[in-house]
Protein backbone atom coordinates (compact mmCIF):
# COMPACT_ATOMS: atom_id res chain seq x y z
CA UNK A 1 0.00 0.00 0.00
CA UNK A 2 1.01 3.70 -0.74
CA UNK A 3 2.76 5.44 2.19
CA UNK A 4 0.94 8.47 3.14
CA UNK A 5 2.97 11.62 2.86
CA UNK A 6 2.67 14.34 5.53
CA UNK A 7 1.47 17.49 5.24
CA UNK A 8 3.40 20.22 5.15
CA UNK A 9 4.50 22.05 8.53
CA UNK A 10 2.65 25.08 7.80
CA UNK A 11 -0.61 22.95 6.72
CA UNK A 12 -0.40 21.25 9.99
CA UNK A 13 -0.44 23.42 12.21
CA UNK A 14 -3.07 25.01 10.62
CA UNK A 15 -4.95 21.87 10.65
CA UNK A 16 -4.39 21.47 14.66
CA UNK A 17 -6.02 24.78 14.69
CA UNK A 18 -8.45 24.02 12.19
CA UNK A 19 -9.44 21.17 14.76
CA UNK A 20 -9.55 23.33 17.81
CA UNK A 21 -11.67 25.34 16.69
CA UNK A 22 -13.84 22.50 15.36
CA UNK A 23 -13.75 21.00 18.39
CA UNK A 24 -15.46 23.99 20.14
CA UNK A 25 -18.14 24.86 17.47
CA UNK A 26 -19.10 20.82 17.94
CA UNK A 27 -19.86 21.38 21.91
CA UNK A 28 -22.25 24.38 20.72
CA UNK A 29 -23.54 22.98 17.75
CA UNK A 30 -22.92 19.70 16.23
CA UNK A 31 -19.80 17.40 14.42
CA UNK A 32 -20.95 18.83 10.89
CA UNK A 33 -20.87 22.49 12.23
CA UNK A 34 -17.49 21.89 13.56
CA UNK A 35 -15.72 20.59 10.90
CA UNK A 36 -16.67 23.70 8.59
CA UNK A 37 -15.40 26.17 11.01
CA UNK A 38 -12.49 24.36 10.98
CA UNK A 39 -12.26 24.20 7.17
CA UNK A 40 -12.50 28.39 7.66
CA UNK A 41 -10.17 28.40 9.96
CA UNK A 42 -7.89 26.79 7.36
CA UNK A 43 -8.58 28.72 4.69
CA UNK A 44 -7.57 32.08 6.50
CA UNK A 45 -4.27 30.79 7.15
CA UNK A 46 -3.95 29.98 3.44
CA UNK A 47 -3.33 26.65 3.11
CA UNK A 48 -6.92 25.23 2.12
CA UNK A 49 -7.32 23.01 0.05
CA UNK A 50 -4.21 20.82 0.92
CA UNK A 51 -0.41 22.13 -0.80
CA UNK A 52 0.56 20.49 -3.50
CA UNK A 53 2.58 17.51 -2.97
CA UNK A 54 1.05 16.72 -0.10
CA UNK A 55 -1.30 13.32 0.56
CA UNK A 56 -4.30 12.38 2.50
CA UNK A 57 -5.83 8.94 2.92
CA UNK A 58 -8.20 7.94 0.72
CA UNK A 59 -7.45 10.21 -1.57
CA UNK A 60 -4.94 12.16 -4.05
CA UNK A 61 -3.89 15.47 -3.08
CA UNK A 62 -7.36 16.84 -1.93
CA UNK A 63 -8.34 18.40 1.47
CA UNK A 64 -8.41 16.27 4.86
CA UNK A 65 -12.64 17.23 5.39
CA UNK A 66 -13.30 14.40 3.13
CA UNK A 67 -11.29 12.10 4.78
CA UNK A 68 -12.25 13.39 7.94
CA UNK A 69 -15.90 13.48 6.95
CA UNK A 70 -15.51 10.23 5.31
CA UNK A 71 -14.32 8.11 8.88
CA UNK A 72 -15.39 9.87 12.12
CA UNK A 73 -18.39 11.29 13.74
CA UNK A 74 -16.50 14.73 13.99
CA UNK A 75 -13.46 16.33 14.52
CA UNK A 76 -13.08 16.33 18.57
CA UNK A 77 -12.37 12.09 17.10
CA UNK A 78 -9.37 13.69 15.23
CA UNK A 79 -5.86 13.05 16.33
CA UNK A 80 -2.54 13.72 14.91
CA UNK A 81 -0.64 10.53 14.92
CA UNK A 82 2.59 10.71 13.05
CA UNK A 83 2.77 11.64 9.86
CA UNK A 84 -1.27 9.96 8.97
CA UNK A 85 -4.35 11.95 10.16
CA UNK A 86 -6.86 9.29 11.77
CA UNK A 87 -9.04 8.09 14.13
CA UNK A 88 -7.91 8.15 18.15
CA UNK A 89 -7.74 4.32 18.83
CA UNK A 90 -11.72 2.89 19.12
CA UNK A 91 -13.26 5.89 17.97
CA UNK A 92 -16.57 5.29 16.91
CA UNK A 93 -17.48 5.57 13.05
CA UNK A 94 -19.90 7.69 11.10
CA UNK A 95 -23.24 6.07 10.54
CA UNK A 96 -23.85 4.80 7.18
CA UNK A 97 -25.64 8.04 5.83
CA UNK A 98 -21.89 10.04 6.43
CA UNK A 99 -20.25 7.16 4.45
CA UNK A 100 -21.02 6.34 1.08
CA UNK A 101 -24.83 6.03 1.13
CA UNK A 102 -27.93 8.68 2.15
CA UNK A 103 -31.13 8.06 4.00
CA UNK A 104 -33.39 8.90 1.72
CA UNK A 105 -35.70 6.12 2.38
CA UNK A 106 -34.85 4.35 -1.43
CA UNK A 107 -32.53 1.68 -0.65
CA UNK A 108 -33.28 -0.93 2.34
CA UNK A 109 -30.65 -1.37 5.21
CA UNK A 110 -29.65 -4.14 3.22
CA UNK A 111 -29.04 -2.52 0.29
CA UNK A 112 -27.20 0.26 1.89
CA UNK A 113 -24.85 -2.18 3.34
CA UNK A 114 -24.02 -3.88 0.23
CA UNK A 115 -22.72 -0.69 -1.25
CA UNK A 116 -20.92 0.35 1.75
CA UNK A 117 -18.71 -3.16 2.17
CA UNK A 118 -18.88 -3.45 -1.57
CA UNK A 119 -18.88 -0.19 -3.31
CA UNK A 120 -21.14 -1.11 -5.89
CA UNK A 121 -25.23 -1.91 -6.19
CA UNK A 122 -27.08 -3.83 -9.14
CA UNK A 123 -30.77 -2.58 -9.22
CA UNK A 124 -32.63 -4.86 -11.69
CA UNK A 125 -34.96 -3.86 -14.72
CA UNK A 126 -34.72 -0.49 -13.97
CA UNK A 127 -34.74 1.33 -17.17
CA UNK A 128 -37.56 0.38 -19.46
CA UNK A 129 -37.52 -1.37 -22.92
CA UNK A 130 -39.02 1.69 -24.30
CA UNK A 131 -36.53 3.82 -23.67
CA UNK A 132 -33.67 1.47 -24.14
CA UNK A 133 -35.00 1.19 -27.59
CA UNK A 134 -35.14 5.11 -27.90
CA UNK A 135 -31.69 4.83 -27.04
CA UNK A 136 -30.58 2.43 -29.63
CA UNK A 137 -32.37 4.13 -32.62
CA UNK A 138 -30.79 7.35 -31.95
CA UNK A 139 -27.05 5.94 -31.46
CA UNK A 140 -27.71 4.13 -34.96
CA UNK A 141 -28.84 7.56 -36.30
CA UNK A 142 -25.41 9.07 -34.71
CA UNK A 143 -23.17 6.48 -36.37
CA UNK A 144 -25.31 6.80 -39.63
CA UNK A 145 -24.28 10.70 -39.46
CA UNK A 146 -28.05 11.12 -39.63
CA UNK A 147 -27.67 13.86 -36.61
CA UNK A 148 -24.63 15.04 -35.33
CA UNK A 149 -24.75 16.71 -31.76
CA UNK A 150 -22.34 19.16 -30.67
CA UNK A 151 -19.26 18.38 -28.64
CA UNK A 152 -19.82 14.38 -29.33
CA UNK A 153 -17.10 12.43 -29.19
CA UNK A 154 -17.40 9.43 -31.81
CA UNK A 155 -14.67 6.73 -31.06
CA UNK A 156 -13.45 3.67 -33.32
CA UNK A 157 -11.53 0.44 -31.64
CA UNK A 158 -8.04 1.32 -32.59
CA UNK A 159 -8.12 -2.07 -34.80
CA UNK A 160 -11.13 -0.81 -37.34
CA UNK A 161 -10.03 2.94 -37.32
CA UNK A 162 -8.48 2.78 -40.44
CA UNK A 163 -10.68 0.19 -41.82
CA UNK A 164 -13.14 1.49 -44.98
CA UNK A 165 -16.46 0.59 -43.41
CA UNK A 166 -19.39 2.67 -44.18
CA UNK A 167 -20.87 4.56 -41.67
CA UNK A 168 -22.64 2.21 -39.02
CA UNK A 169 -22.47 1.07 -35.67
CA UNK A 170 -19.73 -1.47 -36.95
CA UNK A 171 -17.20 1.37 -37.04
CA UNK A 172 -18.18 3.01 -33.62
CA UNK A 173 -17.27 1.79 -30.43
CA UNK A 174 -18.17 4.27 -28.60
CA UNK A 175 -19.83 7.97 -27.87
CA UNK A 176 -18.67 10.12 -25.46
CA UNK A 177 -20.19 13.64 -24.15
CA UNK A 178 -23.52 13.41 -25.08
CA UNK A 179 -24.97 16.05 -23.42
CA UNK A 180 -26.08 18.08 -26.16
CA UNK A 181 -28.46 15.22 -27.69
CA UNK A 182 -31.63 15.24 -26.33
CA UNK A 183 -32.42 11.81 -26.98
CA UNK A 184 -29.35 10.10 -25.15
CA UNK A 185 -29.39 12.80 -22.73
CA UNK A 186 -32.66 12.18 -21.66
CA UNK A 187 -31.12 9.06 -20.01
CA UNK A 188 -29.41 10.97 -17.38
CA UNK A 189 -32.93 12.34 -16.54
CA UNK A 190 -35.17 9.51 -15.95
CA UNK A 191 -36.94 10.17 -12.59
CA UNK A 192 -36.22 6.14 -12.23
CA UNK A 193 -32.66 6.94 -12.40
CA UNK A 194 -32.28 9.57 -10.51
CA UNK A 195 -33.98 8.43 -7.48
CA UNK A 196 -31.30 6.11 -6.58
CA UNK A 197 -28.27 8.73 -7.92
CA UNK A 198 -29.76 11.04 -5.48
CA UNK A 199 -29.04 7.93 -2.35
CA UNK A 200 -25.55 8.54 -3.25
CA UNK A 201 -25.16 12.57 -4.21
CA UNK A 202 -27.79 14.23 -2.56
CA UNK A 203 -30.39 16.39 -4.25
CA UNK A 204 -28.43 18.98 -5.95
CA UNK A 205 -27.32 16.28 -8.90
CA UNK A 206 -25.14 16.83 -11.70
CA UNK A 207 -24.96 14.69 -14.94
CA UNK A 208 -20.76 14.68 -15.39
CA UNK A 209 -19.52 12.20 -17.97
CA UNK A 210 -21.78 10.52 -20.31
CA UNK A 211 -21.43 7.58 -22.76
CA UNK A 212 -22.85 4.96 -24.17
CA UNK A 213 -20.38 1.98 -25.24
CA UNK A 214 -20.32 -0.19 -28.35
CA UNK A 215 -18.16 -3.06 -27.48
CA UNK A 216 -17.66 -4.48 -30.88
CA UNK A 217 -16.74 -8.71 -31.36
CA UNK A 218 -13.00 -8.73 -31.30
CA UNK A 219 -10.59 -8.84 -33.71
CA UNK A 220 -8.67 -11.33 -32.42
CA UNK A 221 -6.57 -8.96 -30.40
CA UNK A 222 -8.27 -8.25 -27.54
CA UNK A 223 -8.68 -4.52 -27.97
CA UNK A 224 -12.30 -4.94 -27.00
CA UNK A 225 -11.39 -5.59 -23.56
CA UNK A 226 -10.48 -2.23 -20.85
CA UNK A 227 -8.34 -2.56 -18.48
CA UNK A 228 -8.81 -2.54 -14.28
CA UNK A 229 -9.27 1.11 -13.79
CA UNK A 230 -10.52 3.56 -11.11
CA UNK A 231 -12.88 6.33 -13.13
CA UNK A 232 -11.88 8.87 -10.22
CA UNK A 233 -8.63 8.83 -12.79
CA UNK A 234 -10.65 11.00 -15.30
CA UNK A 235 -12.94 13.48 -12.95
CA UNK A 236 -11.26 16.63 -11.81
CA UNK A 237 -13.71 16.99 -8.65
CA UNK A 238 -14.22 16.04 -4.95
CA UNK A 239 -15.08 14.32 -2.81
CA UNK A 240 -15.23 10.93 -4.38
CA UNK A 241 -18.10 9.95 -1.83
CA UNK A 242 -20.21 12.33 -3.42
CA UNK A 243 -19.73 10.38 -6.75
CA UNK A 244 -21.87 7.39 -8.84
CA UNK A 245 -21.36 5.79 -11.55
CA UNK A 246 -25.49 4.74 -13.25
CA UNK A 247 -24.11 1.88 -15.95
CA UNK A 248 -27.12 0.51 -17.76
CA UNK A 249 -27.16 -2.42 -19.67
CA UNK A 250 -28.77 -2.55 -23.26
CA UNK A 251 -29.16 -6.22 -23.55
CA UNK A 252 -27.79 -9.12 -21.94
CA UNK A 253 -24.57 -9.11 -20.79
CA UNK A 254 -22.16 -11.31 -19.62
CA UNK A 255 -18.07 -12.79 -19.98
CA UNK A 256 -18.76 -13.42 -23.61
CA UNK A 257 -19.42 -10.20 -24.72
CA UNK A 258 -17.68 -8.29 -22.13
CA UNK A 259 -19.19 -7.98 -19.06
CA UNK A 260 -18.42 -5.06 -16.03
CA UNK A 261 -15.70 -6.94 -13.65
CA UNK A 262 -15.42 -5.06 -9.87
CA UNK A 263 -12.81 -5.62 -7.41
CA UNK A 264 -15.57 -5.47 -4.56
CA UNK A 265 -14.07 -2.92 -1.41
CA UNK A 266 -11.77 -1.39 -3.76
CA UNK A 267 -13.54 1.62 -3.31
CA UNK A 268 -12.41 1.97 0.20
CA UNK A 269 -9.02 2.52 -0.79
CA UNK A 270 -6.90 5.47 -2.57
CA UNK A 271 -6.59 6.43 -5.95
CA UNK A 272 -3.81 4.69 -8.11
CA UNK A 273 -1.65 5.98 -10.55
CA UNK A 274 -2.92 4.84 -14.21
CA UNK A 275 -1.29 4.46 -17.49
CA UNK A 276 -1.13 2.23 -20.89
CA UNK A 277 -0.89 -1.30 -20.19
CA UNK A 278 1.43 -2.82 -22.43
CA UNK A 279 -0.57 -5.31 -24.43
CA UNK A 280 0.37 -6.77 -27.62
CA UNK A 281 -2.80 -5.89 -29.68
CA UNK A 282 -2.96 -2.26 -29.09
CA UNK A 283 -5.05 -0.39 -26.49
CA UNK A 284 -7.39 2.21 -27.24
CA UNK A 285 -6.81 6.11 -26.63
CA UNK A 286 -7.48 6.92 -22.78
CA UNK A 287 -7.80 3.21 -21.67
CA UNK A 288 -6.14 3.72 -18.95
CA UNK A 289 -5.10 0.79 -16.63
CA UNK A 290 -4.06 0.69 -12.70
CA UNK A 291 -0.46 -0.36 -12.75
CA UNK A 292 -0.57 -1.93 -9.19
CA UNK A 293 -3.02 -4.10 -7.88
CA UNK A 294 -3.20 -7.36 -6.19
CA UNK A 295 -4.18 -9.75 -8.99
CA UNK A 296 -5.53 -12.28 -6.03
CA UNK A 297 -8.04 -9.39 -5.24
CA UNK A 298 -11.70 -11.45 -5.34
CA UNK A 299 -13.65 -10.17 -8.44
CA UNK A 300 -17.04 -10.29 -9.61
CA UNK A 301 -18.66 -10.41 -13.36
CA UNK A 302 -21.55 -8.52 -13.50
CA UNK A 303 -23.98 -10.47 -15.35
CA UNK A 304 -26.95 -8.47 -16.51
CA UNK A 305 -30.23 -8.42 -18.42
CA UNK A 306 -31.29 -5.57 -20.25
CA UNK A 307 -32.79 -2.40 -17.69
CA UNK A 308 -30.54 -3.60 -15.10
CA UNK A 309 -28.45 -0.72 -13.85
CA UNK A 310 -25.29 -0.79 -11.75
CA UNK A 311 -24.36 1.93 -9.88
CA UNK A 312 -20.69 2.31 -8.12
CA UNK A 313 -18.30 4.26 -6.17
CA UNK A 314 -15.52 6.22 -8.78
CA UNK A 315 -12.66 4.71 -6.81
CA UNK A 316 -13.81 0.94 -6.99
CA UNK A 317 -11.42 -0.92 -9.40
CA UNK A 318 -13.49 -2.49 -12.11
CA UNK A 319 -13.13 -3.05 -16.29
CA UNK A 320 -14.48 -5.33 -19.13
CA UNK A 321 -12.93 -8.18 -21.01
CA UNK A 322 -13.09 -8.94 -24.54
CA UNK A 323 -16.19 -9.68 -26.89
CA UNK A 324 -16.09 -13.28 -27.79
CA UNK A 325 -18.95 -12.84 -29.43
CA UNK A 326 -20.25 -11.98 -33.09
CA UNK A 327 -22.78 -9.13 -31.64
CA UNK A 328 -22.33 -5.75 -30.52
CA UNK A 329 -22.59 -4.98 -26.38
CA UNK A 330 -24.39 -1.62 -25.85
CA UNK A 331 -24.70 -0.02 -21.77
CA UNK A 332 -25.89 3.71 -21.84
CA UNK A 333 -23.71 5.18 -18.49
CA UNK A 334 -23.91 8.35 -17.04
CA UNK A 335 -21.51 9.59 -14.03
CA UNK A 336 -22.98 11.93 -11.72
CA UNK A 337 -21.74 14.38 -8.83
CA UNK A 338 -23.42 16.28 -6.09
CA UNK A 339 -23.56 20.00 -7.39
CA UNK A 340 -21.70 20.86 -3.74
CA UNK A 341 -18.89 19.10 -5.05
CA UNK A 342 -15.48 21.13 -6.15
CA UNK A 343 -13.25 21.21 -8.90
CA UNK A 344 -9.23 20.28 -8.35
CA UNK A 345 -5.88 20.91 -10.24
CA UNK A 346 -4.64 17.81 -11.40
CA UNK A 347 -1.21 18.99 -12.68
CA UNK A 348 0.99 17.68 -10.94
CA UNK A 349 -0.51 14.73 -9.95
CA UNK A 350 -1.55 11.09 -12.05
CA UNK A 351 -4.22 12.65 -13.59
CA UNK A 352 -2.31 14.38 -15.94
CA UNK A 353 -1.94 12.44 -18.50
CA UNK A 354 -5.96 12.55 -18.42
CA UNK A 355 -5.93 16.25 -18.86
CA UNK A 356 -3.26 15.88 -21.20
CA UNK A 357 -5.22 13.59 -23.46
CA UNK A 358 -8.33 14.86 -23.15
CA UNK A 359 -7.22 18.62 -23.94
CA UNK A 360 -5.48 17.11 -27.00
CA UNK A 361 -8.57 15.31 -28.67
CA UNK A 362 -10.38 18.37 -28.11
CA UNK A 363 -7.82 20.86 -29.60
CA UNK A 364 -7.69 18.32 -32.34
CA UNK A 365 -11.71 18.17 -33.12
CA UNK A 366 -13.13 21.04 -32.25
CA UNK A 367 -10.37 23.63 -32.01
CA UNK A 368 -10.18 24.46 -28.08
CA UNK A 369 -7.10 25.92 -26.24
CA UNK A 370 -4.36 24.11 -25.35
CA UNK A 371 -4.14 25.96 -22.32
CA UNK A 372 -7.20 24.58 -21.14
CA UNK A 373 -7.48 22.73 -18.22
CA UNK A 374 -9.41 19.21 -17.08
CA UNK A 375 -11.97 21.27 -14.55
CA UNK A 376 -12.56 23.86 -17.50
CA UNK A 377 -13.80 20.75 -19.75
CA UNK A 378 -16.41 19.32 -17.12
CA UNK A 379 -17.31 23.09 -16.00
CA UNK A 380 -18.48 23.51 -19.74
CA UNK A 381 -19.42 19.61 -19.98
CA UNK A 382 -21.72 19.19 -17.01
CA UNK A 383 -25.59 19.43 -16.50
CA UNK A 384 -27.35 19.95 -13.62
CA UNK A 385 -30.62 17.43 -13.66
CA UNK A 386 -32.06 17.92 -10.22
CA UNK A 387 -32.05 20.34 -7.63
CA UNK A 388 -29.83 23.69 -7.30
CA UNK A 389 -26.32 24.15 -9.12
CA UNK A 390 -24.49 24.69 -5.96
CA UNK A 391 -21.05 24.92 -6.89
CA UNK A 392 -19.98 22.69 -10.39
Amino acid sequence: MRSTVAPQTGAQSCLEQGVQAGEEAGRQASGRAGLQVGRQQCALAGHWPAPPGSSFLGESCVNPEEWMRSLLIGPSEVALRGNVWGPRAGSPRMSLRDRYTRDNNVLSLEQRQFYEENGYLVIKNLVSDADIKCFRNEFERICKGEVKPEQMMIMRDVTIEKSEYAPSERTVSKVQSFQEDEELFRYCTLPEVLKYVECFTGPNIMAMHTMLINKPPDSGKKTSRHPLHQDLHYFPFRPSNDIVCAWTAMEHVDRNNGCLCVLPGTHKGYLKPHGYPKWEGGVNIMFHGIQDYDENSPRVHLVMEKGDTVFFHPLLIHGSGWNRTQGYRKVISCHFASADCHYIDVKGTSQEITEREVVGVGNKIYGIPKDTSLKDVFRFRGRLVKGERTNL
